[in-house]
């Protein structure tokens, strides 16, 4: 996700060894699944199982696949819920917003009761699991009715871990991850999932989609430069993001988020802290690489974070988070995916500055997503203001986002966040 931002958290590499030798002594088996950038501490960019899915053969990027389709038919149950919201809350519930530890418990107060915010992220590295849970019991305190708050954090492993210390355990990078065997990871993945639980978080921006060229993972600014992808061969990378992605979302517990679609291992530039070197000159709708995020679909992933990186072949006129091609077309259409889109963090990144912050609201929704996330709280009120006024005035729009908060109340019924009619 949102590569934002992480200044992610480095610690690991200690506690990772010490996880992987426990690991590999035996236990069962498990998974795991934004985003960030410049990874040391602030980022963004994030069903039963009886055996792990990693052997399993990834759909063809090239054929669009129905397994998604249950969000669609959950959306579909959520339109009377979302058609008896006021327009203000429908719009509430299409934005993420950043909460850093020093703002626990109660500095996002006034923002999620005044704009009626739907998810909240966790960013700038926290510290034990009592904060964190107290925190997020805080947040869901604060929600009226039924519906509850989607509570995020990016737990990728490696350098890119937000939640730590006590009640979390240390996890190795994707890279290491990638080479673990299926009930390694089976068994990894249901560990921290477990953890979000625990400390009340419910998404996890992860696991990351993106695979990186043998030989480039230095020049590869976002992904390959902190090890954060899987491996530079799609086949395994998709086998690796589907076990994670059906282990974290074992029994309705964790939403999972494959992220960064279509897919960011082949830019240098980071576009978090930067909007040169973001474009992917190569990126097709037939492309290797999109077999991570077919792997995803397939497995019923909760959410898919769309890069801030532009594809010259797939649009040449918009970055991926504003393009209906890529959005709607690629994303929802050719691969069938029917769930939640989220964009990567467009508060602080680089590669959305020269846009208006309402219109980085307005475009993403207008190209079929879901989910705003902003690591920045006091960007909330110019989108909402935003998205209220395009609605006024086209009402293809506001049907967009009629649609886009079915389908996010459809995604927190799913994980018992919600209750639709």
């Amino acid at each position: 996700m949102m590569h934002l931002r992480l200044r992610a958290t480095l610690a690991v590499a200690a506690g990772s060894l010490t996880f992987l030798a426990a690991c590999s002594a035996g236990t069962p088996a498990s998974p795991q699944a934004t985003s960030v950038t410049q990874l040391p501490a602030t980022t963004t960019d994030t069903a039963p199982i009886t055996e792990a899915p990693a052997n399993t053969t990834p759909p063809s990027p090239a054929v669009s696949s129905s397994a998604s389709a249950p969000a669609s038919a959950a959306g579909n149950s959520c339109t009377a819920t979302t058609n008896a919201l006021p327009l203000g809350e429908r719009i509430g519930q299409l934005l993420m917003v950043g909460m850093q530890p020093a703002a626990a418990p109660r500095g996002l107060d006034g923002t999620l009761t005044t704009y009626r915010v739907g998810s909240v992220i966790y960013l700038g590295g926290w510290q034990g699991q009592a904060k964190v849970a107290a925190t997020s019991s805080h947040l869901q305190s604060l929600v009226t009715g039924s519906t509850r708050l989607l509570i995020a954090a990016d737990q990728e492993g490696g350098q890119v871990q937000q939640l730590k210390g006590s009640g979390f355990t240390p996890l190795p990078s994707a890279l290491a991850q990638g080479s673990l065997s299926s009930a390694t990871l089976t068994t990894l993945g249901r560990t921290m999932a477990g953890e979000l639980r625990a400390a009340g978080v419910n998404v996890n921006l992860a696991p990351v989609g993106d695979t990186v060229p043998a030989g480039t993972e230095k020049t590869n600014g976002p992904i390959g430069r902190y090890s954060r992808q899987f491996g530079s061969d799609p086949t395994p990378v998709a086998q690796s993001v589907a076990t994670l992605v059906t282990v974290m979302q074992e029994g309705d517990k964790v939403v999972a988020t494959v992220k960064h679609f279509p897919g960011i291992g082949r830019i240098t530039g980071n576009t978090d802290t930067t909007a040169s070197g973001i474009s992917d000159s190569a990126m097709r709708v037939d492309d290797p690489s999109l077999q991570p995020f077919a792997a995803a679909i397939s497995a019923k992933v909760g959410m898919v974070m769309v890069s801030s990186a532009r594809y010259p072949l797939l649009d040449p006129g918009a970055q991926a988070l504003f393009s209906k091609a890529i959005v709607t077309d690629l994303l929802r259409g050719r691969l069938g995916f029917h769930g939640v889109v989220i964009t990567d963090d467009v508060g602080a990144a680089k590669a959305v500055a020269d846009v208006p912050v309402g219109a980085r609201a307005v475009r993403f929704i207008d190209a079929g997503g879901d989910i705003v996330l902003t690591a920045n709280p006091a960007q909330v009120p110019t989108m909402v203001a935003a998205l209220k006024a395009e609605a006024a005035a086209h009402p293809a729009f506001a049907a967009k986002i009629d649609a886009a908060a079915a389908r996010v109340l459809a995604l927190k019924a799913r994980f018992g966040l919600a209750t639709c009619s």
